[in-house]
């Protein structure tokens, strides 16, 4: 009897050790799923720009927007919008576009100003390129489309002919003669041959070549019978290229100085001038490529400006525009010489007459 009592009392302290153990693991495991699982925090509204904000703009909150972004991603320079007490007397530092948050080094306080060395546009180019001003027509900025910050790319024209390496001078070369001045007795009977000098205002002839008629087998002195004809090539030689300006810039002395009443009167009387058609087109472009339009501009090279979408960015590879290109991309075939031709002569293509361009003139 006493033994079964034993037995009874072991089994109940097994039976009470194994309950405590189960409830203590499942404790244990409990806390640990609780670890596992990450803690959200709740997201963060900062400031964005909603609105152009010119360069030292006072920022409102009326330029500004909200937008909330995850805790985790935000960092110290950003501006959360309970923090709208900072945003008090303070100027933007730069020109500053919609969509881009608002971080601390944006803006200055008013008191500190905006400390740009004039002139303020010059803020505009980006580190490492640099404006360039070249003369322009009306044909050549696409009728003028292409205004202030519109992006064109730059097709060039030019016209080749052929020099001689050594005189750097338009071929043919011109022909002169050759007089003796006599010879050295008691030798050999060398002359000496000196070229004359073409006479006054006549030019020498120019130099031709010889050919053999084929049905005459005689020798034939061939000349020019016109000066040589230029041979013209065009092509693409920059893209994506940034319009900082067409047409003058403002006023120096009112940009560095906007409160100078000299200056700011200066300004109102060019704004009253009366607007004249801009001859002259600034560009962003690279150091290289301005020295590249420098060289065109002396060499009175034709260029132009295709005006493309601003939100293109792709480059296109062209092939340049010559007169072989031409016959060969389009099919252009060159005319047979016929038996026959059209009368009247035609020397030039020339635009017909309509009657709606006839102005009439209002008899007295």
């Amino acid at each position: 009897m006493r033994r079964g009592r034993t037995i009874i009392f072991v089994v109940l302290i097994i039976v009470i050790v194994l309950v405590i153990g189960v409830v203590a693991l499942q404790s244990v495991l409990g806390n640990a799923a609780k670890t596992d699982q990450p803690v959200v925090l709740p997201p963060v509204e900062i400031y964005v720009v909603a609105q152009n904000i010119s360069q030292g703009a006072d920022i409102t909150e009326a330029a500004l927007g909200r937008m909330s972004i995850p805790a985790d991603k935000v960092v110290d320079v950003m501006i959360p919008a309970t923090d709208a007490a900072f945003l008090q007397n303070k100027v933007a530092r730069y020109d500053l576009e919609p969509g881009i948050p608002l971080t601390r080094s944006m803006i200055v306080d008013k008191s500190q100003g905006v400390s740009i060395p004039p002139p303020q546009w010059a803020s505009l180019i980006p580190p490492g390129m640099t404006a360039i001003t070249i003369p322009t027509t009306r044909l050549s900025v696409a009728g003028y489309g292409a205004s202030d910050g519109a992006r064109v790319n730059v097709n060039v024209c030019l016209l080749f002919v052929d020099v001689d390496p050594s005189f750097q001078s338009v071929l043919p070369n011109s022909t002169g003669t050759l007089t003796g001045t006599g010879f050295v007795p008691d030798t050999l009977p060398v002359l000496s041959m000196a070229a004359s000098a073409p006479a006054a205002g006549v030019a020498g002839s120019p130099q031709g070549r010889l050919e053999l008629d084929p049905s005459l087998q005689q020798p034939f002195y061939l000349v020019q019978s016109e000066n040589q004809r230029p041979r013209i090539v065009c092509q693409t030689i920059l893209q994506n290229v940034v319009v900082m300006k067409l047409g003058n810039f403002g006023s120096p002395q009112a940009a560095a100085n906007p409160t100078d009443p000299t200056a700011v009167q200066q300004q109102q009387v060019m704004s009253n001038e009366p607007q004249v058609k801009p001859d002259i087109v600034t560009l962003i472009v690279s150091p290289q490529d301005s020295v590249i339009l420098s060289y065109l501009v002396y060499t009175n090279a034709q260029i132009m400006f295709v005006l493309r979408n601003p939100s293109d960015q792709a480059r296109q590879a062209t092939e340049a525009a010559t007169l072989q290109f031409l016959l060969s991309q389009y099919n252009i075939p060159i005319p047979a010489k016929l038996p026959y031709a059209l009368e009247p002569r035609i020397n030039e293509l020339t635009a017909p007459s309509l009657p709606n361009d006839v102005v009439a003139v209002p008899s007295q």
